[in-house]
């Protein structure tokens, strides 16, 4: 059975910065591209960075300031998240997808809320 566990959501004041985790089990994880997607209130759920071929992607919003990363030995991906804004606030997902196919998995979501 396949889990995705994320960690390292809560609340941090505009210019802080966090950093999410997404610990897969049940999966062989260097097969699988990975990504992070985000979703406000009111709004579709968009992705913000992604690992597809081992070309890395960023939404225009958070170039600059969020990475990506993984660690295929822990089977773990990160999400490290600097200079946070108020519009950053969303519930941030991490998926994988089995490279070539249409397979895919999501944690539960993690909220990040960023506010003084």
């Amino acid at each position: 059975q396949v889990h995705l566990v994320e960690s390292g959501g809560g609340l941090v004041q505009p210019g802080g910065s966090l950093r999410l985790s997404c610990a897969a089990s049940g999966i062989i994880f260097r097969f699988y591209d990975i990504g992070w997607y985000r979703q406000a209130p009111g709004k579709q759920r968009e992705l913000v960075a992604a690992i597809t071929s081992g070309s890395t992607n960023y939404a225009d919003s958070v170039k600059g300031r969020f990475t990506i990363s993984r660690d295929n030995a822990k089977n773990t991906m990160y999400l490290q998240m600097n200079s946070l804004k108020p519009e950053d606030t969303a519930v941030y997902s991490c998926n994988v997808r089995r490279v070539g196919t249409i397979v895919d998995y999501w944690g539960q979501g993690t909220q990040v809320t960023v506010s003084s």
